[in-house]
């Protein structure tokens, strides 16, 4: 090729690595961020919801927020200690048609720019509960019309499993019921559960579970899962990504 014709390859190449770089995060049309006027504590702080393509915190620390937009769990956010027990309200709003992913990407930047996060991303070896399918299989479908599962007995879930395993993680803090007439909460820091099944898509099913005084959660959703879902959980030492916390705003930027 004559350096002739090598020169305009060259522009257009140089002209699109330029306007990739150029590209913006995607951001929410509108945020507000700000401390929560009363803090709860954990037994009741970290309220997330999502009504239509909006985004809603209640009392919500960093560290849940952090975990939220990365895709990870608690015990994957490492920093001070103030970021697991400072509270803020979120209020964000995305067009409609955003994606779970797109809005994860929008908090991100949300959190970057409004505590000014600096962090980054390191493997640790680790602790964690595996969800995997059981050798029987799963007795799992997905749905594809989006509704809930029907009233009824049992512990409803409605999600994919990233987000069942989310939820089993603080399941599985909770401790073994010695008192029927006082409900036994979870406590401590909840040990990540990865998910592995390579189940895709989102589920709506009901778990028929009772607790039993002198059984923990775990093992009474140990049953449940092999029973009436066709899962298992195993434990295991492996390399975990977590998010470290370098820097961050105590009090958020303006809105």
């Amino acid at each position: 090729m004559s350096s002739l014709r090598l020169i305009p390859l060259l522009a257009f190449v140089a002209t699109m690595t330029i306007a990739h770089c150029q590209q913006k995060a995607p951001v929410f049309d509108a945020a507000s961020v700000r401390p929560s006027q009363t803090s709860v504590g954990p037994d009741y702080n970290n309220q997330l919801s999502y009504p239509g393509s909006s985004f809603l915190a209640k009392n919500a620390t960093l560290e849940r927020l952090i975990a939220e937009a990365w895709g990870i769990q608690l015990k994957q956010v490492s920093g001070p200690a103030w970021i697991a027990h400072n509270e803020y309200d979120i209020q964000a709003r995305a067009a409609d048609g955003t994606t779970p992913v797109q809005r994860a990407q929008m908090l991100r930047t949300l959190l970057l720019e409004r505590f000014q996060l600096k962090q980054h991303t390191e493997t640790r070896n680790m602790r964690v509960y595996v969800l995997e399918v059981a050798k029987t299989g799963a007795k799992l479908r997905a749905t594809s019309d989006g509704v809930g599962a029907k009233p009824g007995p049992g512990f409803p879930f409605h999600g994919d499993m990233r987000q069942f395993a989310d939820l089993l993680a603080v399941q599985f803090s909770i401790p073994a019921m010695d008192n029927p007439n006082v409900p036994a909460k979870a406590g401590g820091p909840a040990i990540p559960v990865i998910d592995k099944t390579g189940l895709e898509g989102t589920y709506d099913f009901t778990v028929d579970i009772h607790p039993e005084l002198g059984t923990d959660a775990f093992t009474a959703w140990q049953r449940a899962l092999a029973d009436q879902l066709g899962l298992q959980i195993q434990s295991r030492k492996t390399d975990v990504n977590v998010v470290v916390v370098d820097d961050a705003l105590k009090m958020p930027a303006e809105n």
